[in-house]
């Protein structure tokens, strides 16, 4: 062809399969389930396997009854067990990793088999530690026993059977919750535009901010996405997962802090102590600072992980313990037991959105870095 060298011929015929197959089985597939998400594919158990099977364009149906369907009170209680497994699971491995990391920057007697044993849990697959953990959180065994050691009575907490909760809410306060956190956060980006001299972005944020605050004060309450009230919290039995999954990943974590760690210079932290700073006042304003970028890398992939967990919570719990469920779960018996396929793919679709909301972000941040320094 006129105009494309012969290198560039060949660049393009390599990387054309590959785009072709992207193409194909992920955006393809992406857009088919955001279709079959749009139809009623299954409502119809008469339908649902049929050869050709009478579909039927629903809209936003599928999505109106997850939030707020009489039965698909499941769904709702699984929302709220993966805002609350990300956030603690999050917290638990950036906490553990980062202490893991300060220990062994400290170079103690052993560091190589400390990091292999550290590591080594990350090599399992969710099902092999979900299968660990299952026996060990056992009810009449493994942790509720180790008291006996030291002479004190068994435990009797049921770590994945519980069905006690705290934090509990309406469901129907939902919208007023939500637009009260983000005024709230876009209250904090105005600020933060202020200090920094844009103006621009810190009236149109406050704007923003006060528009929903309004809404939240003034309409929020009288909004009802459900004729009675319906409690959703915390799930305790979702502890012992949460403690799983942070056994598993911390060591991740830890091998990320421990590479930055040991990439800070040294020259940096004997310049902080000749200025007179203590070893915590050398950690808080020269090395945590320093630290940051892999903080957020780790928060992405560990927050992607998080909401699309499925293997972990099924080997532990089973699929059907309704206080331990998320979105996964039910978008695999919703498609593949009850053969509502409609419903599975605005389950699906659900999930893509809010793993968008994580990491699209993240790599809009890093492509402008990149654009940045070219």
């Amino acid at each position: 062809m006129k105009g494309l060298s012969r290198d560039r011929l060949w660049s393009i015929a390599v990387l054309l399969p590959s785009i072709l197959l992207l193409a194909v089985f992920v955006y393809g597939f992406i857009a088919r389930t955001v279709y079959v998400s749009l139809t009623d594919w299954g409502n119809d158990p008469a339908q649902a396997l049929a050869l050709d099977p009478i579909i039927r364009w629903v809209g936003l149906a599928n999505y109106q009854e997850l939030f707020t369907g009489f039965l698909q009170g499941r769904f709702r209680q699984e929302l709220v067990n993966t805002i609350f497994f990300t956030l603690f699971f999050i917290l638990g491995c950036l906490g553990l990793g980062l202490g893991l990391a300060l220990v062994l920057d400290r170079n103690p007697r052993g560091e190589g088999l400390w990091r292999t044993i550290f590591l080594f849990p990350m090599s399992l697959s969710f099902i092999v530690t979900g299968t660990i953990w299952r026996w060990m959180l056992q009810p009449q065994g493994g942790v509720n026993q180790f008291p006996n050691a030291v002479g004190l009575p068994a435990g009797q907490f049921s770590w994945l059977s519980s069905t006690d909760a705290v934090w509990k809410f309406d469901w129907n306060a939902l919208p007023l919750i939500t637009a009260s956190v983000v005024g709230l956060v876009l209250i904090l980006l105005a600020v933060r535009a202020a200090r920094a001299g844009d103006r621009t972005r810190a009236i149109v944020s406050g704007l923003c901010a006060a528009l929903l605050l309004g809404w939240a004060l003034f309409i929020g309450p009288n909004v009802r996405l459900l004729p009675a009230p319906e409690l959703h919290g915390f799930n305790l039995a979702l502890i012992g997962i949460i403690i799983a999954a942070v056994w598993q990943m911390s060591g991740y974590t830890m091998a990320l802090y421990l590479a930055g760690l040991r990439g800070i210079p040294e020259e940096l932290r004997e310049a902080a102590k000749v200025d007179g700073a203590s070893d915590f006042g050398m950690y808080r304003h020269v090395i945590f600072p320093l630290l940051a970028p892999i903080t957020l890398s780790a928060m992405i992939i560990l927050g992607h992980i998080s909401l699309k967990i499925f293997d972990l919570v099924y080997a532990m719990t089973g699929p059907d313990n309704t206080y331990t469920s998320v979105p996964a779960l039910n978008m695999y018996l919703t498609s593949f037991r009850q053969n509502q396929f409609a419903l599975g793919a605005a389950i699906g679709t659900i999930l893509l959105i809010l793993v968008a909301f994580v990491i699209v972000p993240y790599l809009t941040s890093s492509f402008r870095g990149e654009e940045g320094h070219a």
